[in-house]
Parts: structure tokens; sequence; C-alpha cells
């Protein structure tokens, strides 16, 4: 690993990726490049490419750290309700944090394609103690994320009333119908 005359220190993935979040969430993706990566960690543009490829690379990187900070539920005593209220109100929580990123996630869908996510996972394991049979469980999870999604993409868009309370109780609706349903057995 090079070191950086100016910096003194090698450089981490993790401080990579830490430090292009931070230009993400002041910016937007669209601020985002190699050169000013660069320059927010005080190294040649060049030292990054021996840690990430390209700045789609980059990106992926950054969506895996973002993904990993969110706080979700642990598989604890409280009832799979509560878990799945807890889990849908960590993604708001993290899309609020990360809207740019959140939305440039949004626009490439294969970025959370990947099923081994742990987001994905908790859902999954959320909705087996709800008693969604094994085989409804993907469709189920699509269908819940993206319900979820498009509340929280109408508010980061603009769509809902700009009042926090009434976003709240936007959201909130949304997990009760989500609830609701589950306990009705419409996931099957």
């Amino acid at each position: 690993m090079a070191v950086s005359a100016r910096r003194g220190t090698p450089l981490s993935i993790d401080e990579i990726s830490a430090a292009a979040l931070r230009l993400v969430d002041a910016g937007g993706v669209e601020a985002l490049s190699m050169r000013k990566l660069a320059a927010e960690l005080a190294v040649n543009p060049m030292s990054l490419y021996h840690h990430v490829e390209s700045k789609e690379a980059l990106l992926e990187l950054v969506c895996a750290t973002a993904a990993r900070r969110m706080s979700l539920p642990t598989d604890d005593d409280r009832s799979w309700q509560e878990q799945l209220r807890a889990l849908a109100f960590a993604y708001h929580r993290h899309a609020r944090e990360h809207p740019a990123l959140w939305i440039y996630v949004h626009a490439h869908p294969w970025m959370v394609a990947n099923r081994q996510m742990s987001l994905w996972q908790v859902l999954e394991r959320i909705l087996r103690l709800a008693g969604v049979p094994e085989d409804e469980l993907r469709r189920t999870s699509d269908v819940l994320y993206a319900f979820v999604s498009g509340i929280i993409l109408s508010e980061l868009q603009g769509h809902l009333p700009d009042d926090p309370e009434e976003t709240g109780r936007s959201l909130n609706t949304a997990i009760e119908l989500i609830v609701r349903g589950l306990e009705g057995g419409a996931a099957g």
C-alpha cells in the first residue's frame, strides 16, 4: 500500500468509503469524483485506483458502507410487528441521513438487488416470524420494500407535506397497513 508524501499514512478502504460518503451527503452523487475524493483525503487521485477501480466501484463501496451503518433490529424478544416497525423506521432514518445516495441507489436497482445485504436478511427473518411461507418470501419482501420506498421517495422529492410530524404520520400509516395486512394473511 502506497503512502502519500502529503499524508504520511496509508489509505484504508474504510477511510476512502467514509470520505466518499461525506462528499455524497454534502453535494450529491454528481459531486463525487475521484479528484475531489483524493483532495479530501490529501492523496494523489491515482492512489485511489489502488483500492477502487472506478467511480462506479466506489459508489458500490459507498452504498455497502452506508447499508452496514444502518441500525437494523435484532432478533430479540420483541414481536414481529415491533421488529417490522423498527426496520421500517430504521430504513426511513437511513434514507433521511443519506438522501442523495438513497435516490441514486433507487435509480440503479441492481445496487439493491443483492439479497445477501443485511436489510433483506432481516426483512425475511421478520416475515418468517409473521408466518409468511418460504415460497412467498421474495414476492412479499419485494412488495413491502417497494411500498415503503415509495413513501420515502415521495417524501424526499417533496410530494408529502414539509412537516416532519405529518411525514411521520404518513410513514406510520403505511407501516400499520403493512402490519395489518400481514396479520390478516394477505401475504399468501
